[in-house]
């Protein structure tokens, strides 16, 4: 058995900071090279306050907060992101992630969220307006417009 610290949420086996015991082979061959945990050793657990401490910060905490966060949204309009694409063209050459929305929403002057939350309905390959969801909450759920343009390569 390998003693693991965990990073990120782990389906059936724990939270971010939570300290576990699995089987060797899966950490060693699914949770340490998908960035899931890190090998438990003094240093690392020292680390814990630290993830604990940054997941906290992107947690939404009850009803009240994610009805909070979904005013701040609507607040802000269209989110502007840019991406790559041939001159003239309005087909990007990759896909919009739900990791660069959640910077976008950040550089915005939105809430900082974690970018499980974005529910991309279908990738982002276009240049033009698109809507995503995101599920703050069980109970709330809120629609982020968003502006793709182009950036000629």
């Amino acid at each position: 058995m390998a003693k693991i610290i965990l990073t990120t949420d782990v389906a059936n086996l724990g939270g971010p900071g939570d300290i576990v015991e699995v089987k060797d082979g899966y950490a060693r061959n699914y949770l340490l090279p998908r960035g899931y945990a890190i090998a438990a050793s003094k240093g690392a657990e020292k680390n814990v306050r630290t993830i604990q401490r940054a997941q906290e910060s992107r947690r939404i905490r009850d009803l009240d907060h994610a009805k909070e966060i979904k005013a701040a949204l609507e607040g802000l309009g269209a989110i502007q992101l840019t991406g790559k694409a041939a001159e003239g063209s309005k087909k990007l050459f990759g896909s919009i992630t739900a990791g660069e929305i959640v910077d976008a929403i950040k550089a915005a002057g939105g809430p900082l969220l974690d970018k499980r939350v974005i529910e991309l309905r279908d990738h982002i390959k276009t240049v033009g307006k698109h809507s995503v969801g995101a599920r703050l909450h069980p109970d709330v759920k809120v629609d982020v417009r968003l502006e793709v343009k182009a950036v000629a390569q």
